[in-house]
Parts: C-alpha cells; sequence; structure tokens
C-alpha cells in the first residue's frame, strides 16, 4: 500500500494501519495511542465528525475572575505567532477563544471550534483539549496524532484546570497553531499558564483554608527536602502510568480513598485505616493534626501506597538524575479541603465554604525521602501524600450531612417508580433500610388501600401494615397484614393527633410505647431495637397513615438530626402515595364503569354457543366492547366494538355506543340500517351536540370507532354481516376450514357519506363465527397480515368448542400482555329443525281464521303444549284477522318452539299497528290490547317485502 510519510515520522501509514486493526505500539507515543483507543470505541469516525453545539455556556463567576487575567496576558505575549488561545468548560465545550489571525481562525471556524462546540474525545476525536481531559494532564497532539481528519493540520497542547483546593477540574485550558507552526513548547506555556490560574483560585480560598495548607507544606519541606511540590497546584498524576511516569490511581481507586479520609476525619480516635486498591496495591491513610501559624488547627490525611507501581517525586527524580538526562515530570497533587467539600446545615464555621464538588477528589504521587516532623512534633510522612485537610470539629457532621444528603437522593429516585399504594410503601422501606433505620414498618387504613379519600385518622384508628423492611426478621414487631390498633399513649397515636412526628430516643424508658403491648414489646426490646422515630404520612392537607423508624443494629440512637431527615424521607414518600391512591381511584372508577359497562353473564339464546374474552391492556382501562343479544324470531345479533384510546373517556364512549346498539336492535333495525343510525350518532357527538351543563365544555368527543355487526337466523342458517372500518370476521366451517369473510370494510363510525353494505352467508350447522378487535392480531412488533396468517393457522381445527378456541387464539396471538386491549367472541351456530316449525300461507279471505285457529291448536298439542292453546289460537286469530283487514299481499303464519313460544303474522304492508285503549263507544281496537296482555313481548319488524308482527310467549 502506498502511503505519504509525514513530516514528523510515519504517522500516516500507523494511523491507516490502526484503523485497519493492526498492532502500532511502537510507531505512536502511547498517550495518542490510547486517545485513538478511546475514539475508535466512542464511535468516532476521522471523516466524518459531528459535532453537537451547546450555546450560552458560561464558567463560574469565581473562576472568570482568575483566569482572565492570565488569558489576556498569555494572548499579548502571542500576538506575533498565529496562534489561538481557547477556553472550555470541564466538559470539554469551547467557552471563548482569544487571539490568532484570520487565516487560523478560519480554518479553525470551519471544523466548529468555534465558542460553543463540543471538543470532547466523544466527539471530536484526539484533540488538545479532549485528550488533556480525558488523560487530566497536560498533553501535546500534532498533525496525524489527531484521530479526525479535519483537525490534522493543527497543533495543539491542552491542560487542565483544577481547584487547588477540591482537586475538581474546574476548566481546560487550549494553545492552537497551524502544524507547520507547532512546537512541543506549547505544552510548557499552557501548563504555566494553567498553574497561574490556579493559584489566582488559591488566592480566592479562605484565610483558613490556606493556612493549614501552607502548615503542610512547610512541613513537607522541612522533612523531606521536597519543598514546592504541593505548593504548585494544577498537577496531577497521568491516568495511564508507566515505568517512566511514576504510575497511576484510577478514578474509581480516588473515589474510595476519599471517601475512607472522610470518614477518617469523621472519627476522633483513629489515626490509621488501610484501603485496598485495585491491582493488588493497599493505601495506608494517616490522620494528622497541622497547625497554622495564626494557630489554626486542622487536621491532614495522607496517603501511602504499598505494592503495584511505585509513585515518584520530581524533586528527588532531580537529584537522582545524572547530569545532562532529562527528568521525568510526576507531577503534583491538588489537595481536597473537608471543609470546603461539606458544612451541614447550621453549623457555623469561620472560612467554611459550602460549595459541594460533583467529581472525585485527585491524589497525586508521593515524596520519597526520610521521615520528619510537622511543627507540632508529629511524623509527617516521607511516602505519603496529603489526600484531605479538613477539621476534626467539621468531619463527623459533614460525613453524616453528605449520607443524608446521598440518601435523599436515593429516596428521591427509588421511592414512587409505580402507582401502586403498597408497593410505594415497600419502596420506602427497602430505601431507608439498614442505611437510616435496622427496622421500617409503614401503617396506611383501610380507604387509602381502595384509594377512597383519605378519613380523618386518630390515635384509635384501625390500621395495617402493609410494608416492612427489617435488617433481621426476628424483630417481634407487627408483621406485613397485621391489623394495628395503637392506644393514645403510644408515639404513633400522638403523632397522628398532632400531624407532628415524635422521637423516642430510649425505649426502655418509654411507657406510653410499651403500653400497647407489654409482652410484645417487651421482647422487641430484648432483640436489640432500642430507639424510635414516627412520623405521619401527610400529603395535601390529609393524613394517609403512620411510618415508624426503630434502630437496633446501630447502638447510637436517634437524634433531632435524624428526626428531620425522616421527616424529608416520608414527605417524598407521602406525596408518591398519595398520587398512587388518586390514580387507584380513577383506575378503579374506569375499571367499575367499564365492567358496567361490558356484558355481564351470557345472554338467554339458543341460536349460537358463544364464549368470548376481554383482556384489559397495559395502560388499563380501554374501549374494546362485544355484545350477544337476542333478537326476535329466535335471531341473534353479534357486535365488536372499539374505540380508539384508553382510560375514562374511552370507556364511557363505549358505554354509549353499546347502549345505542341496544336500543337500535330493540327496533330490529336491518345491520346496514343500523350501523347508518349509529354513524351518525357518533358524527353528533364529535360535534358536541345534545345536552351541556351550563359553563361546561364541549363533548370531547368519540375521536375514532369502529364496529362489526352480525345477524344469525337459526331457521334459515343465514347470516347477514357489515362492518365500519373494523378487522374481518372469520369462519370455520365444521370442517376446520377457515375463511375470513369478504366484507366490505365501510368508514369508521363518525365519518358519515358513505352507505354500508352487507353480505349474507349460510352457515352450516356447528361452524363458528370468530369476531376479534385489533389488539388480537396487530401491535408494534407484528403487522396485521402476520396476525391474520397465525389466526388462520389457530383457526384451522374441526370440532373445538368455543371456549377451547378462545383459549387456543390468546395462547397463540398474545403470550404476553397485550399494549392494547382486546375483545374477543367465538360463536358456534346452530339450526333450527323441521320439528320445532309449523308455517302456514293465507290467503286474503276472512273464512280463513277458523281454519288458522285449529291448526294452531293442532300444531301445539303436537308439541305437548296444550297449556298454550287458548292463548295461542286468541293471539293468531287476532293477528291474522287485522293482516287480511288491514294489509296487502300474501300472509304467512309461523310458529318457532325455541326457548319461548314464538307467534309470527308477515304480510306485504308496512304499516305498523299501534297499541291505544279503545273508548267504551269504539267498537274496535281491543286486539293488541288483548295480545299484549297475553303475551310476554311482542313487537313489529320490517323485511325488504313488509312487515312481521311478532310475539313471544314462555314455555309452561
Amino acid at each position: 500500500m502506498s502511503v505519504v510519510w509525514d513530516d514528523i515520522g510515519g504517522l500516516v501509514d500507523a494511523h491507516e494501519r490502526f484503523m485497519a486493526g493492526v498492532r502500532v505500539d511502537s510507531d505512536v507515543r502511547s498517550p495518542v495511542l490510547d486517545s485513538w483507543k478511546r475514539s475508535r470505541s466512542a464511535g468516532v469516525e476521522p471523516h466524518r465528525l459531528v459535532v453537537p453545539y451547546a450555546p450560552g455556556l458560561a464558567l463560574d463567576e469565581r473562576f472568570l475572575r482568575a483566569a482572565d487575567p492570565v488569558l489576556k496576558g498569555l494572548s499579548v505575549a502571542l500576538t506575533q505567532v498565529s496562534m489561538t488561545v481557547a477556553l472550555c468548560d470541564a466538559q470539554a465545550r469551547m467557552v471563548l477563544r482569544l487571539g490568532g489571525d484570520r487565516r487560523l481562525r478560519e480554518r479553525l471556524d470551519e471544523v466548529s471550534f468555534a465558542p460553543g462546540f463540543d471538543a470532547s474525545e466523544q466527539t471530536a476525536g484526539t484533540n488538545g483539549v479532549g485528550t488533556a481531559l480525558a488523560e487530566r494532564s497536560p498533553c501535546y497532539v500534532m498533525g496525524r496524532e489527531h484521530f479526525a481528519d479535519c483537525l490534522q493540520p493543527f497543533a495543539c497542547a491542552g491542560a487542565p484546570v483544577r481547584d487547588p483546593l477540591s482537586g475538581r477540574i474546574e476548566a481546560v485550558l487550549d494553545i492552537t497553531c497551524l502544524r507547520d507552526n507547532g512546537d512541543p513548547a506549547m505544552v510548557r506555556l499552557v501548563r504555566e499558564a494553567a498553574r497561574d490560574i490556579e493559584t489566582r483560585l488559591l488566592e480566592q480560598a479562605t484565610a483558613r483554608e490556606r493556612a493549614l495548607l501552607a502548615a503542610y507544606r512547610r512541613a513537607s519541606h522541612d522533612t523531606s527536602g521536597a519543598g514546592g511540590w504541593l505548593g504548585r497546584p494544577g498537577h496531577a498524576p497521568s491516568r495511564h502510568g508507566s515505568a517512566d511516569d511514576g504510575g497511576h490511581l484510577r478514578p474509581i481507586d480516588l473515589a474510595v480513598l476519599r471517601e475512607r479520609a472522610e470518614e477518617l476525619i469523621a472519627s476522633p480516635n483513629r489515626t490509621l485505616d488501610e484501603v485496598p486498591l485495585s491491582g493488588g496495591r493497599i493505601a495506608t491513610l494517616l490522620r494528622r493534626q497541622v497547625r497554622g501559624a495564626a494557630g489554626e488547627t486542622g487536621v491532614v490525611v495522607e496517603a501511602r501506597l504499598l505494592g503495584g507501581p511505585r509513585l515518584r517525586h520530581p524533586a528527588l527524580e532531580a537529584q537522582a538524575t545524572p547530569a545532562g538526562s532529562t527528568p521525568v515530570n510526576a507531577p503534583a497533587v491538588p489537595v481536597a479541603s473537608a471543609s470546603q467539600v461539606w458544612r451541614p446545615a447550621g453549623t457555623p464555621l469561620v472560612g467554611v465554604r459550602t460549595a459541594v464538588p460533583q467529581t472525585p477528589v485527585t491524589a497525586g504521587p508521593a515524596p520519597h525521602g526520610r521521615a520528619g516532623t510537622d511543627g507540632n512534633g508529629n511524623g509527617a510522612g516521607a511516602d505519603g501524600w496529603p489526600l484531605l485537610v479538613g477539621e476534626p470539629g467539621v468531619g463527623r457532621l459533614a460525613v453524616l450531612a453528605r449520607r443524608r444528603l446521598e440518601l435523599l437522593h436515593d429516596a428521591g429516585v427509588r421511592i414512587g417508580t409505580t402507582l401502586d399504594v403498597t408497593r410505594t410503601a415497600e419502596e420506602l422501606a427497602e430505601v431507608t433500610v439498614p442505611r437510616f433505620a435496622d427496622v421500617t414498618a409503614v401503617d396506611l387504613p383501610e380507604c387509602v388501600l381502595r384509594g377512597e379519600e383519605p378519613e380523618p385518622i386518630g390515635g384509635d384508628s384501625a390500621l395495617h401494615r402493609i410494608a416492612m423492611g427489617a435488617v433481621h426478621e426476628e424483630s417481634h414487631l407487627y408483621g406485613v397484614g397485621d391489623a394495628v390498633r395503637y392506644v393514645p399513649s403510644t408515639p404513633q397515636a400522638r403523632c397522628l393527633e398532632s400531624g407532628q412526628p415524635v422521637l423516642e430516643p430510649v425505649l426502655a424508658e418509654a411507657d406510653g410505647w410499651i403500653a400497647q403491648d407489654p409482652p410484645r414489646l417487651e421482647r422487641v426490646l430484648e432483640a436489640g431495637i432500642h430507639s424510635l422515630i414516627t412520623v405521619p404520612l401527610r400529603a395535601r392537607g390529609a393524613t394517609l397513615g403512620v411510618v415508624s423508624f426503630y434502630r437496633s443494629e446501630k447502638p447510637s440512637p436517634f437524634e433531632d438530626d435524624d428526626l428531620y431527615l425522616a421527616q424529608e424521607l416520608v414527605g417524598r414518600a407521602a406525596i408518591c402515595i398519595d398520587n398512587a391512591r388518586r390514580y387507584t381511584r380513577e383506575h378503579n372508577t374506569a375499571l367499575a364503569l367499564q365492567r358496567s359497562l361490558l356484558p355481564r353473564g351470557r345472554s338467554e339464546q339458543n341460536a349460537v354457543e358463544v364464549a368470548y374474552r376481554y383482556l384489559p391492556a397495559q395502560a388499563g382501562v380501554g374501549g374494546d366492547w362485544f355484545d350477544v343479544i337476542p333478537l326476535s324470531g329466535a335471531r341473534v345479533a353479534l357486535v365488536v366494538g372499539d374505540v380508539v384510546g384508553h382510560g375514562l373517556h374511552a370507556a364511557a364512549t363505549m358505554g354509549r355506543l353499546r347502549t345505542a346498539v341496544h336500543n337500535f336492535c330493540a327496533l330490529d333495525l336491518p345491520p346496514d340500517e343500523l350501523l347508518t343510525h349509529l354513524d351518525d350518532l357518533v358524527g353528533r357527538l364529535d360535534r358536541g351536540e345534545g345536552w351541556a351543563v351550563e359553563n361546561a365544555q364541549a363533548d370531547a368527543g368519540i375521536v375514532g370507532a369502529t364496529c362489526l355487526y352480525a345477524v344469525y337466523d337459526p331457521v334459515s342458517r343465514r347470516c347477514t354481516l357489515t362492518r365500519a372500518g373494523h378487522p374481518v370476521p372469520a369462519v370455520v366451517g365444521p370442517d376446520g376450514a377457515v375463511d375470513f369473510v369478504d366484507l366490505p370494510s365501510g368508514p369508521p363510525l363518525g365519518l358519515g357519506g358513505l352507505p354500508f353494505e352487507t353480505v349474507e352467508l349460510e352457515l352450516a350447522e356447528g361452524s363458528q363465527l370468530v369476531l376479534y378487535t385489533d389488539g388480537l392480531i396487530e401491535d408494534r412488533h407484528r403487522d396485521i397480515d402476520a396476525g391474520l396468517n397465525t389466526l388462520r393457522t389457530v383457526l384451522a381445527q374441526a370440532d373445538r368448542a368455543p371456549e377451547d378456541t378462545c383459549e387456543a387464539v390468546l395462547g397463540a396471538l398474545l403470550p404476553s400482555r397485550s399494549s392494547d386491549d382486546v375483545a374477543l367472541l367465538v360463536a358456534r351456530t346452530k339450526a333450527m329443525g323441521p320439528e320445532q316449525v309449523a308455517q302456514w300461507e293465507l290467503p286474503s279471505d276472512p273464512a280463513v281464521v277458523s281454519r288458522c285457529r285449529a291448526a294452531v291448536t293442532d300444531q301445539l298439542t303436537a308439541w305437548g303444549l296444550d297449556e298454550l292453546a287458548f292463548s295461542t289460537e286468541l293471539i293468531a286469530s287476532e293477528l291474522v284477522t287485522n293482516a287480511i283487514r288491514h294489509a296487502t299481499g300474501p300472509v304467512q303464519l309461523r310458529l318457532l318452539r325455541d326457548r319461548a313460544l314464538i307467534c309470527e303474522i308477515s304480510d306485504g304492508s308496512s304499516t305498523s299497528p299501534r297499541l291505544r285503549r279503545a273508548r267504551n263507544e269504539d267498537e274496535g281496537g281491543r286486539g293488541l290490547f288483548l295480545v299484549a296482555q297475553l303475551t310476554e313481548r311482542w313487537g313489529t319488524r320490517y323485511t325488504t317485502n313488509g312487515k312481521i308482527i311478532w310475539t313471544e310467549q314462555p314455555l309452561p
């Protein structure tokens, strides 16, 4: 492969071999190679750089006061050379850029390195800013050492700028020029500028902090001859140590050291601690007192490393380096001040800053040399370096304050992850045990668990223990599920009455607590429980319950500070529990509404054998529904519908549509005409027509709804179907053959303007009609065609009961809970044989009425229904007479023996008879009144050729 040889060595070849996956360790400086590896792991593409932009960036005012004169002086010094000075924040985002000639600035802007753009390694690859931040030390990058192609015309040097007390990187300083003007001496310039900024930051520290640091520096200078290494802030160890740079400490090691150092400062009786680190090393922490020139007293925690690579110091390396050789640069360490890192609320301390660093304290290499003493005669470690400076009087409170902040943060994250009352109470117990208490118990009344409005809770109110966390199970306290009724003298009853928390630091002396159940609570004391805080669960002005925190493993009792922390924890949990209670109330309301609107039980009809399933969605209540509605003439209507959306509005809309379908069915409307009326109703609801309360909003509308309506007649075995935007039904023959009905879709309900078409099928007895909503066959992970194919495969089985069909379909298509609600209705058809039907064609002759009565009597005798002969003869006589007298066309009389005795008279007229009360002088008008008195139900339905008047009488 032919490549171009770079001016600084074979970097072109090395970069291409690196991108091809070939080892290039010997050709590239290790910091650059490590940066290349990180850049590729982050997904940076050398030929295409996508740099995010964040406008309006600004640094802390304290830092800007320290940096401003240094940056201006550096830019003035570089006026005669084509170099630009850039300052970035701790995330490597450009804040400002100074200096540089026009040509350089235009070239930089072309690659989006203007203020506001991100220069971190994760987005821009190897460069002065991002690599200095990643390495946490000064670096120089030139030409092909840049990972991105567009940056290779430049040379740059960057150095992180740290707060000298906290060790936190506050910013990154960078000098950039064109590659031809590059010089490794740029590293010295940028490093010295960073030191100057850090020195100015240190000058802004409090007098007490500066005095304590100065005292330690004097002790280090007097004893080890390494004077000044600590006084040069701004240096930190390299993240990638080697035999040349003195080793390294990983960030996780530094974080562990800092935490243990904090605990050591907070422990007045401890002076030493050993901390195991990665790589088999062990750090020894030494707690030493120091005293400033003006009498300021403080504590320094030194760290000493054992095992692993040995850390070296630049001053001693200079002494050991032969003349003419180059000493190894081992940087010094910024020191964290415990008094700066934490300050508990309400703790007065002169010279203490309350800023809280968000990054771990950095540790540096240790000096080698002999041991000595500080100003107080204490030994100063020769192999140690200062890790933390603080004041003993503040240390314990500082550690406690930090732990409390961490606990509150975890509580905010972990409590309230669900809208379930019980689970939220369990989360409170999980967060607080064992970090705050050894036992946590949550007691709530039954009404809160049901989602109802909380009733006033007194000291003797009945509560239920719904959650409990304990270090040891054998606490002898009431367990989860137990009913609890506190006596008035207990701390729990007192806090419920007053609404304020109660602290009982010594339970053995709390007679009011023991009075609750002396035998049980004596065992509790024997188990080691010795201190109690009880806090009422209050949210939005209502008391929801009570939380009890017990301490047993920790020997120290609860204090006032613990009381405030318990209030904060319970207050956050109370809001979450109240939100969960309100959600439970709304969910139960919507669920109760939906259940009241869905069919309950099986309808009384013999036309089909029915099985159904309704599965609510993960979101809860939905708008799917189904119905099996008996019609006149032993027929049955099968309905499945779907309302878009979930929640209370969808359930209420579903109830409206289902009620409307029932009403239209009572009119015995044909399927297409029924959907037309339903479509008109939905359109009017969407337009907000109808009654409205004054000043109330208009109807929210239905937004979208579909429906499938089918009518099956067991006498003719014919099924008439129509649909409005709904999935097509499936028909399973007695032999297991599956067909999806070729039924014209029709628009969804509410659009209007288009007629609905019907399809009429003749179904063999034992066929199954499968109706469903789209949630069964379609979701985010499966399209509708795949769902239909799976449904066809599952249905293709003969002689399967509808219940088994429902189970098989749901098992195959919904192995887990669906994201949409699902309604499934399976109806296996039946047929009425000739032995159940009697039919006569009658001429339009009044003389035929007597023969009609005789035929009815004979048929009822053959069916064994002689008890109904008189009433049925009278009904048939009256209706046939009316048809002959008032109607036209052929007259037909039909008797059906089903669940009831059905009598039907059909004629060719569309005029419907009307029931009325006849007056004394009227000669007629009493026939329909007699029919209504003798039958259970009667009515009229229209056909394409006329009408049918029908009656039903219950069988004896």
